[in-house]
This record gives C-alpha cells, sequence and structure tokens, in this order.
C-alpha cells in the first residue's frame, strides 16, 4: 500500500460529536477532504445547518443529527440516524465538550457535573453504544478522542479549570483503558491533546492571556484553523494502524515549558 493510499478515507463513515464548529468543523472539513462520508451532531439546528452547508459546498456527504450529548437516554436514537443514513460507523470522534472557570473551593456542583458529563461520560456512552453495535461486531473501528493538554498538568494562577482539567486527564486515561480493552476486536483508541486553538471553548482565557500564550510557546502562536487536520486524519487512517491508546499533543511545543 502506498503512503497516499494509508491516508485515504474514501467511503468511511466518520461520526463527529460537536462537529457544527470549532475543532469538530476543523477535523470533518480533514475527514472529509480524505474522502469519508460524515455524520455530525451538535445541539444547536442553525449551528449544525450552517456546517451542513458550508461541508456539503466543499463536496463533502453530510448527514446532521441534532442532540444533546448530556441527555444520555438520546444516544442510542442519534447512532439510530446515522446508521439509517449511512449503514455503519468507521471513525467516531468524541468531540464535543464543555468548561467552566471557577475557584475549587467555590465551584458549583451543577458546573462540576456539567462539564463531568460532557467530557468524560458522553464519549464513554457514545463509544460503548457505537462499539456494542457496529465496531466489535465488524472487527474493526477506530475511536478517536479529543482530550487536551490540560490533561497533562495542573493550571497556571488565575485560570481555576480544576473540572475541565480532570476530566480532559479522565477522557486521555479513557482513551488508554479503551484501548487495551478492544484492541483484540481490532478496534484501535487514541487521544488529540490539543493546546490553545481559537474556538468557542477557548476564547475567555484567550483573551484573557493574551500575548503570554504566545511567550511561552516555542514556536510563538497558538493553533490555527490548519493544524489539527493533519493530526486527525493521521490518527483516523490506516497511516497510524499501529497506534494505540496514545495521545498525540498538538500545541506548538507550550507543554514542554
Amino acid at each position: 500500500m502506498s503512503v497516499k493510499q494509508l491516508f485515504d478515507l474514501t467511503g468511511q463513515v466518520a461520526l463527529i460529536t460537536g462537529g457544527s464548529r470549532g475543532l469538530g468543523l476543523q477535523m470533518a472539513e480533514a475527514l472529509g477532504e480524505m474522502g469519508a462520508r460524515l455524520a455530525i451532531t451538535a445541539r444547536k439546528a442553525d449551528e449544525l445547518a450552517q456546517a451542513k452547508a458550508h461541508l456539503e459546498g466543499l463536496g463533502y456527504e453530510v448527514e446532521t443529527v441534532v442532540n444533546d450529548l448530556s441527555k444520555f437516554d438520546q444516544i442510542p436514537a442519534m447512532v439510530d440516524q446515522v446508521l439509517a443514513r449511512f449503514g455503519t460507523i468507521d471513525i467516531l470522534v468524541n468531540n464535543a465538550g464543555a468548561t467552566w472557570g471557577e475557584k475549587a473551593e467555590d465551584y458549583p456542583d451543577a458546573a462540576w457535573h456539567k462539564v463531568m458529563d460532557l467530557n468524560v461520560n458522553a464519549p464513554f456512552f457514545l463509544s460503548r453504544e457505537v462499539g456494542k453495535r457496529v465496531m466489535i461486531p465488524k472487527g474493526r473501528g477506530n475511536i478517536i478522542v479529543t482530550a487536551s493538554v490540560a490533561a497533562l498538568k495542573g493550571t497556571p494562577p488565575g485560570m481555576n479549570t480544576i473540572a475541565y482539567n480532570t476530566s480532559k486527564a479522565a477522557a486521555l486515561h479513557f482513551a488508554r483503558t479503551l484501548a487495551s480493552e478492544w484492541g483484540t476486536y481490532g478496534i484501535r483508541v487514541n487521544a488529540l491533546c490539543p493546546g490553545f486553538f481559537p474556538s468557542k471553548l477557548a476564547s475567555g482565557l484567550i483573551d484573557k492571556l493574551g500575548p503570554t500564550l504566545v511567550q511561552r510557546t516555542p514556536l510563538r502562536r497558538i493553533g490555527g484553523d490548519e493544524d489539527l487536520k493533519g493530526a486527525v486524519v493521521f490518527l483516523a487512517s490506516e497511516a497510524s494502524r499501529h497506534i494505540t491508546g496514545q495521545g498525540l499533543v498538538i500545541d506548538g511545543g507550550a507543554s514542554l515549558i
């Protein structure tokens, strides 16, 4: 198989949660460009419609599912809709997430549960659903979890994101543990660990920290609109077929310092 063929995703079906904007849309663009048929989910119908129009304008086949992943009982119906359209799911990207900033001693119970539900519980329940119904019976599959460099360390003074950091560390270890269990079924599970990228989730911290982020990043910039695309295609494709249970850091070297 040639190197180009290793990266080819023609005909594969990719389900991307939180795929209507930000990193999720960037990953959907990348997987679609490599030939994947796309199913994207999000809570807001208008944002999904805009993303669908954008992706179809690029020539990609797209199914959209309006879904709130914090309502776990809706997950089977979401999978039903994707299977009704495409018949299978080859690639699952657990990308949807949440954050909340507050001092640990004042952290609201509801905020803690919201972050954990979206960043830890939903990826487990969705992966379990897709694994049992599709990937394990087929004897192959590929699951990617959007973790974060926040999984690797605590926070600088003033950031106050204890639930986010804790949840992303759990997401990274979830990928490692599921990889060790499901490798026997031919299913690979890996995590992406992005640093700061412009997105609704990170905009507040980027605005707050400003030039400080750039100064403490060896490549002297934060992530851009193209910087996650190669990584997600690599992990989704046969190019990484002997890689599982790993966390790939994409942060311009910021976590080195």
